[in-house]
């Protein structure tokens, strides 16, 4: 790390020289523009709109604008402003670390000792420790008179800018004042979730996904060139994503629950669809038997389609044994067998149908044995057709 800026803490008459490094950085993949016609790069010029010069920087001037008049400010004037010279870091107060809002700070720096005997610095820092609060500091840095806070990380000071009170908008949303009643078992569902969703906050287990699917594509361009397809490389189609439908409150509360608690359980019980896992009660009392109702149809259908097939093989056999000038009459024999033995599968499966339903509405209503009476009538069919 190289330093920006160097200073000293003004902790009482006590001067506690410091270097100040940046303590964050961007991790962004860098894109610039080019033209789409031909891919050349986009470079912005500073050019003067009176004489229509392009202007180097250090031609440039600041200015400021009013009431139609404008002031020039050159750079010597600029670094005459006394708290653009100062380098001290000037300790204001020491406040609990609970009274600074959140939404005040700005970027954080790392302040290393700047002499060679830092015994300044570990004294600083062992009061903050001892007394538990934060630092409020002034500073000046960039052409800007900073307020900070200055706090430990890691046996290092870190000294953390903060906007100015008026640099913090006011919330103001005539939505939130209108009357909203909220249910106890609204609340009670909410809180459930949360505590289901508790957890020790871990940054490292969070990943910027946008910066890993960019590498991705990019990867991906870099390889395939202009035959790049979006939905291979993502594995979904291009801008697919949340359509923030509105949905029902206590129905998202309770699919939420019924996910975060019974999805291990759901996937151990056979993988049950989102759909089946998520109804409940009477609607999972109708759902078994439905399923058992489709799976004897099922059966019924291969049972009949076995059948029709063995009549076509031996009205095959048939014609091959009497010939040419019999094939006519054997045909028809073995064409009124398969009628008949359609016929019969037809009828089979309507009765099993008719005593699936029977059983799916005697189960909903009472007993589960009644499927296991509908299945017997389907083994003794099965064996009275093996003949045919």
């Amino acid at each position: 790390m190289r330093a920006i800026w160097k200073g000293a803490i003004a902790f009482g008459l006590v001067n506690v020289p410091v270097k100040v490094y940046s303590a964050t950085e961007d991790h962004d993949i860098s894109l610039h523009q080019v033209h789409n016609a031909d891919g050349g790069r986009i470079r912005y010029q500073r050019r003067c709109e009176v004489c229509g010069e392009v202007v180097d920087y250090s031609d440039i001037e600041k200015a400021f604008e009013e009431d139609g008049r404008t002031v020039v400010l050159s750079k010597d004037e600029l670094k005459s402003i006394p708290a653009e010279n100062s380098h001290e870091i000037e300790v204001v107060q020491f406040v609990p670390s609970e009274q600074l809002e959140p939404m005040m700070f700005e970027k954080s720096y790392y302040l290393e000792p700047d002499s060679k005997s830092p015994k300044a610095y570990v004294l600083l820092r062992r009061a903050l420790e001892d007394t538990d609060r934060v630092a409020v500091v002034q500073f000046a840095l960039r052409e800007k008179t900073r307020l900070g806070a200055l706090r430990i990380k890691d046996d290092v000071l870190v000294l953390q800018s903060l906007l100015w009170p008026d640099e913090v908008r006011e919330a103001n949303f005539p939505s939130l004042e209108a009357d909203i009643r909220i249910s106890a078992q609204e609340r009670d569902m909410s809180a459930a979730l949360v505590e289901s969703m508790a957890a020790d906050f871990d940054p490292a287990a969070f990943t910027d996904e946008y910066q890993v699917q960019l590498r991705q594509l990019i990867d991906a361009k870099l390889e395939q060139g202009e035959s790049l397809d979006t939905e291979e490389t993502f594995g979904v189609e291009a801008g697919e994503g949340g359509k923030g439908e509105v949905i029902d409150l206590m129905e998202a509360l309770k699919r939420s629950l019924d996910r975060k608690r019974g999805g291990g359980d759901a996937a151990a019980a056979g993988g049950t669809s989102d759909d089946e896992a998520d109804t409940g009660g009477e609607e999972d009392g109708q759902a078994k038997p439905a399923r058992k109702a489709s799976a004897s149809r099922t059966a019924a259908s291969k049972a009949s389609a076995s059948d029709t097939t063995a009549s076509k093989t031996s009205a095959s056999k048939a014609t091959a044994k009497t010939g040419t000038d019999d094939a006519k009459p054997a045909a028809k024999s073995a064409a009124a067998k398969s009628s008949t033995s359609r016929t019969s599968a037809s009828k089979s499966t309507a009765s099993k149908t008719t005593g699936s339903k029977s059983t799916a509405s005697k189960t909903s209503k009472a007993k589960p044995t009644g499927t296991r009476t509908a299945e017997k009538p389907a083994a003794k069919t099965t064996r009275a057709r093996k003949p045919a």
